[in-house]
């Protein structure tokens, strides 16, 4: 999610506090340094710029499969190809060329197979178009085989502990009623109705022949049915008996608080509830016995949504469960079980990494990672000796990297940094400093080349969304807002970490509870008013942008401020009634505000960026997309006429078809340049355009060959 509004009267007289700034930001060379244009990439350079994701490492520690985004511009499409690293060499390769994405990578217990989820052209006769499917093909490379045709698609898939079977989730076959429904009445949908429920399928792979000749694949077989409830992550036994699974009464986001763990005999489809409290639940995980699950859950918390994420423990035949984790004061996210104990990851503030749990005492353990206090989506060797992660540090691009568990030794296998090694990237750093009711708020500065203290700098403040989201000192390819290109014209950025931001423990989380953008506004604009008593800010040249909750803050912003220069609004709320009686997610909404705007209308107001529109004096960009669910696009429209109501300088821009993100490349880029032209005009003194132009050159970043080794299909 990523949504929040809050002001109270007076948030402006916001008094100038105290700035810490870690150490080192300031340092003797560069104050020295003589000023000098940034070499920053075009728009353009940074959305063909690649990320590496989602590592898996086989089961003998010795290879990982990754995933690496590719952008496709003749197809408008972000797509994302597998790649194999070997641990010991650093060779790597492409391992997948076929057209459109790869992704969801999956070794076979045996190390032999490697399977993964494709919407790449299908193969097997009837199969749908465009849709994910389960491929299968050797480790060592080769021809991948299509192994199913779902109507609707995979959703997640799991090898058994054979190596002989998948299971995996998928949506139903529309039913016959459906179909004939659409056939007399046409294409309509009944609210909280008319669910694709998802099940659980399990497939027996095609074995080769004495001669190598692998037949075609079997069918699937659904063992789980009907309509009783919805499947979710799930997880073989360790003796690929049985099958616990985490399910709610149908898909919709607004259900579930009604999940249970379930357990399900393979061989006869027989399933039955472990638990009677409902959820949310996730990430079933057995014991290397097979006698316990574990589970993630909100430990029995009403309000889960801003509620640390806790471990429980169940026995496998069913009962009550156990937090395990109660100690832990941030959000587990569940990775596996081994001899050794519970691993799970975690983010410290703007730090994550990876902890092992006694689920026996309760303790957890950090796992020491050289190089990398930032490291998540792990995976890892049968044995738990080894592991695969997306790891990065301050300053530093997200990389694949191996780690030896048992010393911290670790090695890098990317070098996705080295596409920016032509430019000139920002420093970021981390700052501190105290909010208007005196919580300690932390926050990443971006500063450019050649950075002089004794001057003063446009600012340009960037919101996160969530609003548990964070914001890290490691780099990323700009993808919304153009920020090394600001750098590069003289601009400073601050990306706060504001109240409700995850990392920072619980009772942090909640300081938004009944507060959302009023306690949200006063840590961004504390923030501002810090850096500008340290005397390198621009008073005069300070602006306000984000996504989401990001934008929702960002039009708080708009509405009760008159300290910015001007906003970016990105997929914002701004009225909190209008945005309860259409978002996709409304339990959010009563839980933040613990009330709903027929019984509490009041806190509805109080924290909705429209009640304030009388002091807007600031000019504003609203960009949203026309099918978003999560934050609908009334908020847009209705901010918007409030503004020109008010002779307040407003633009705003829909894309067409998009939902609460802008996901291809072509419009993605407009969204950069479009704000790359408001703050263009409002903070650096360019000329706005009436449109964008099409004549923009195009420099695109080379993609280098695959390195070592022949390339897969």
């Amino acid at each position: 999610m990523s949504i929040r509004p809050n002001r109270l009267a007076g948030l402006v007289a916001c008094p100038l506090l105290a700035l810490t700034l870690t150490a080192g930001l300031l340092p003797a060379a560069a104050l020295a340094q003589a000023a000098s244009p940034m070499r920053a990439p075009t728009i353009r350079q940074s959305l063909d710029m690649h990320s590496v994701n989602a590592p898996r490492i086989s089961p003998d520690g010795r290879r990982v499969v990754y995933e690496q985004s590719r952008t496709n511009w003749e197809a408008n499409a972000f797509e994302t190809d597998l790649w194999i690293a070997d641990v010991a060499t650093g060779a790597r390769h492409r391992l997948t060329t076929a057209a459109k994405s790869s992704t969801d990578a999956a070794w076979s217990p045996d190390g032999r197979w490697i399977a993964f989820v494709s919407d790449r052209p299908a193969v097997l006769p009837k199969s749908p178009a465009n849709l994910r499917q389960i491929w299968v093909m050797p480790a060592d490379g080769g021809e991948a085989q299509q192994l199913t045709r779902s109507e609707k698609g995979v959703n997640a898939l799991k090898w058994a502990p054979d190596s002989r079977r998948i299971a995996f989730t998928a949506e139903r076959p529309e039913p016959k009623a459906m179909k004939d429904r659409k056939e007399t009445f046409g294409e309509y949908r009944v609210i909280q109705a008319d669910y694709g429920m998802v099940q659980l399928w399990t497939l027996d792979l095609p074995q080769a022949d004495e001669a190598g000749r692998t037949p075609a694949p079997a069918e699937p077989r659904a063992i789980t049915n009907g309509d009783a409830y919805s499947v979710g992550d799930f997880a073989w036994s360790p003796d690929g008996a049985r099958i616990a699974f985490a399910a709610q009464r149908d898909p919709d986001l607004i259900s579930s608080h009604t999940g249970l763990i379930y357990a399900v005999s393979v061989a006869d489809a027989a399933a039955k509830p472990l638990i009677g409290e409902a959820g949310p639940y996730g990430s079933p995980t057995w014991s290397p016995d097979g006698t316990r699950i574990a589970f993630t859950s909100a430990g029995g918390e009403p309000y889960f949504y801003y509620a640390n994420r806790k471990i429980s423990v169940i026995p496998a035949t069913g009962g009550a469960p156990r937090v395990v984790n109660a100690a832990f004061d941030e959000d587990a996210d569940l990775l596996g079980w081994s001899a050794d104990g519970i691993w799970f990851g975690a983010r410290q503030k703007t730090e994550s990494g990876l902890w092992r749990l006694d689920p026996a005492s309760g303790a957890s353990t950090r796992i020491t990672l050289a190089e990398t206090p930032m490291a998540a989506r792990f995976s890892f060797s049968s044995d738990f000796s080894h592991a695969a992660y997306q790891g990065s540090a301050p300053n530093i691009y997200a990389e694949i990297h191996s780690a030896e568990l048992g010393t911290g030794r670790t090695k890098r296998l990317t070098r996705a940094g080295d596409q920016a090694g032509a430019f000139d990237t920002a420093k970021r750093e981390l700052v501190r400093w105290t909010s208007k009711d005196g919580t300690p708020i932390e926050g990443v500065l971006y500063t450019p080349k050649g950075f002089d203290p004794a001057k003063a700098y446009p600012l340009m403040v960037v919101i996160h969304g969530g609003p548990t989201g964070i914001d890290t000192p490691a780099v990323a390819p700009d993808r919304v807002y153009p920020l090394e290109r600001f750098l590069a014209k003289g601009a400073l950025v601050l990306r706060p970490n504001y109240r409700g931001s995850a990392g920072y423990g619980g009772k942090f989380r909640a300081l938004n509870v009944r507060n959302l953008g009023v306690g949200d506004y006063a840590d961004v604009i504390s923030g501002v008013d810090a850096l500008i008593a340290r005397g390198f800010v621009d008073r005069n040249r300070v602006a306000a942008m984000g996504w989401s909750q990001g934008g929702y803050i960002s039009a708080f912003i708009t509405t009760s401020s008159d300290r910015f220069k001007a906003v970016s609004m990105g997929a914002g709320i701004s009225d909190w009634m209008t945005y309860y009686a259409n978002t996709d997610i409304t339990p959010f909404t009563r839980q933040y505000l613990k009330g709903t705007p027929w019984d509490d209308p009041a806190i509805y107001a109080r924290t909705s960026p429209i009640s304030y529109v009388a002091k807007a004096r600031t000019p504003t960009l609203i960009q949203h997309g026309s099918n978003d669910r999560r934050v609908p696009i009334a908020n847009a429209y209705e901010l918007r006429q409030a503004l020109e109501d008010r002779k307040v300088p407003v633009k705003m821009v829909v894309y067409e078809g998009f939902g609460h993100s802008i996901n291809k490349p072509r419009q993605a880029r407009a969204v950069l340049e479009e704000n790359e032209a408001w703050f263009g005009h409002y903070i650096f003194g360019d000329p706005l355009p009436t449109a964008l132009s099409p004549d923009t050159p195009d420099l695109k970043v080379e993609e280098k060959p695959a390195e070592t080794g022949g390339v897969s299909r």
